[in-house]
């Protein structure tokens, strides 16, 4: 089980190969994209292809300034692939899914053994966030490949030089260079927190060492031009060919996303303990105990190792709590160290090196409870949405949402009673058989478990948030007009009414849309506490409404 020969390689890889595809590739396209991230990366994407502007994204047919390109370009190739839609906008996070799988495995195989390497792999197909964020169309699974593949190519670098004893196949130099050109990608990915994030774990690092140079200041700047040098296709090709003023806004929008809350979206200091806790179930259990003494590793590049991904976790974690703006996919980088430190427990659970203790019980069963729960309310409250509306009498947005005509038979609740049983079966198997067998038969359920609650839950929810929106925007695909949103954000109007490059400045002019003299059908959107401030005008009239939306239609003046 523990052999590391080319073959249980080659296996075991193809296995994970066939497991990620069989579970991230189907019903990618079973649901509408998630305003705002999924849709505003799809319609920057598509807004790309039509443009043919390669370099500069556009969202409304104008500068996007706060992602850099590459994510887009994955998906617009996934768009010339499929077509626009949300397959082909979540299809390269699918991809990164069954790669980050077999990096890992790799990884872990390589560092400790076979086993290891897939209860890493495991760990992290098994566990809520990680995997639901394969099915996304979102940029953080790519960003965080990169980020992750550039500092563990440092890491191997600083070991070659170290002559620590491991096999290295390529000379220091080599690493040092691939780890920079792949943190570039990271940058190009999503931006400069990349570089930040690397560098305040080579920081702790630093510090840990009492402040000797592991890596000395000609190799760290080498390191640092290999990353800048893949962003300078981008950021050096668009400067010269229009001026700074693109990557100057880009680089405000990224201070302004670390000093502020970013679109309301603020939060308690506690957010992302809480996120990484409940959301990475069951790997997040495990991974506590790793924190803790260990027994004594059989290599030094084990412990180092360890050492290295705790530092990751606590400056990704610290880091993203510092940050005003709390969102779940921010600390989505520690998803890495966290699956690897749950690992490294369940290996020394296995070994019989550590016990499995009562608290690890208590919390397998304790976040496995809360989610039951919430699974097994939710088929009964849909049946009942009076009694959600009664917690909503002061938003009537909300309380309008839960009037949606969302069928629920009642049984929905049956991915909550396979994990409870996968949960039963997993400690009778550790009582029977062993961790060896239990341990890979709780991550592969807990992964089968996200994947059902998906496909049972997902479209519902989901008739209730946006549907009825989207619904109208697609109703006007072909038709040649103007839909516009009133007091809210959104992406949605965008892409699910196909909209054309803009023919008439004045359209992007709210005033102008609402009163002035237009020269096509006008659409606008609210929500349904908006709705007094849009009859008062006197311009529009109302031509529906659905489930909190509010659809007014202007004729051509």
């Amino acid at each position: 089980m523990q052999g590391n020969d080319k073959s249980t390689l080659l296996k075991t890889s193809l296995g994970l190969t066939l497991l990620a595809g069989l579970f991230f590739l189907p019903f990618l396209g079973g649901v509408h994209l998630f305003d705002w991230d999924e849709i505003n990366f799809a319609e920057i994407s598509r807004e790309m292809l039509i443009s043919k502007n390669y370099l500069r994204p556009l969202i409304n047919y104008e500068p996007f300034w706060e992602k850099p390109p590459l994510f887009i370009w994955m998906q617009a190739l996934a768009i010339q692939i499929f077509g626009v839609g949300e397959y082909a906008a979540r299809f390269p996070n699918a991809i990164c899914g069954v790669l980050t799988l077999l990096v890992i495995y790799r990884i872990g195989a390589k560092l400790h053994h076979h086993r290891m390497g897939l209860l890493w792999a495991l760990s992290y197909f098994g566990s809520v966030l990680p995997f639901l964020y394969f099915k996304s169309g979102i940029i953080d699974p790519w960003f965080n490949l990169f980020i992750f593949l550039g500092l563990y190519c440092l890491i191997l670098f600083y070991w070659k030089k170290e002559q620590q004893v491991i096999e290295l196949p390529w000379n220091k130099w080599s690493y040092l260079i691939v780890g920079g050109l792949l943190l570039g990608m990271a940058i190009l990915t999503k931006g400069p927190a990349a570089y930040l994030i690397t560098g305040l774990t080579l920081g702790v690092y630093w510090v840990y060492k009492r402040f000797r140079f592991y890596i000395n200041v000609p190799q760290f700047v080498l390191f640092t031009i290999a990353a800048f040098l893949i962003t300078g296709l981008w950021f050096g090709i668009e400067t010269i060919k229009n001026g700074p003023w693109f990557i100057t806004e880009f680089t405000r929008y990224q201070y302004r996303l670390f000093s502020t809350p970013d679109a309301g979206h603020g939060g308690f200091p506690g957010y992302h303990f809480v996120v990484l806790l409940l959301g990475c179930f069951p790997a997040s259990i495990f991974a506590i105990r790793a924190f803790f003494k260990l027994p004594e590793a059989e290599r030094e590049v084990q412990v180092d190792f360890r050492r290295w991904m705790k530092f990751l976790f606590w400056v990704v974690l610290i880091l993203f709590t510092i940050v005003k703006s709390k969102i779940v996919h921010y600390s989505s980088l520690a998803y890495f160290p966290l699956t690897y430190l749950a690992a490294l427990s369940v290996e020394n659970i296995i070994a019989g090196k550590i016990p499995f203790n009562r608290g690890l019980k208590i919390g397998l069963w304790g976040i496995a409870g809360l989610y039951i729960l919430i699974i097994v309310a939710l088929p009964w409250l849909g049946q009942r949405p009076e009694l959600l509306q009664t917690f909503m009498d002061k938003d009537p947005f909300a309380y309008a949402n839960m009037e949606a005509q969302v069928r629920w038979t009642g049984w929905e609740f049956w991915p909550g009673l396979f994990l409870l049983m996968a949960l039963v079966a997993f400690f009778i198997l550790l009582r029977q058989k062993g961790g060896q067998v239990a341990f890979p038969t709780l991550f592969l359920c807990t992964g089968c478990f996200v994947f059902f609650t998906l496909i049972t839950f997902i479209k519902r929810v989901e008739g209730y948030s946006q549907r009825a929106a989207i619904e109208f925007y697609q109703s006007k695909i072909g038709e040649d007009c103007y839909v516009w949103t009133y007091g809210y954000k959104s992406y949605a109007h965008l892409f699910y009414t196909r909209k054309q490059p803009v023919q008439n400045p004045k359209s992007y002019e709210q005033n102008w849309l609402l009163q002035g003299e237009v020269d096509k059908t006008t659409y606008v959107v609210c929500k349904i506490n908006k709705v007094e401030e849009l009859e008062a005008l006197g311009t529009l009239k109302e031509v529906g409404r659905k489930n909190g939306f509010v659809f007014f239609e202007r004729k051509e003046q």
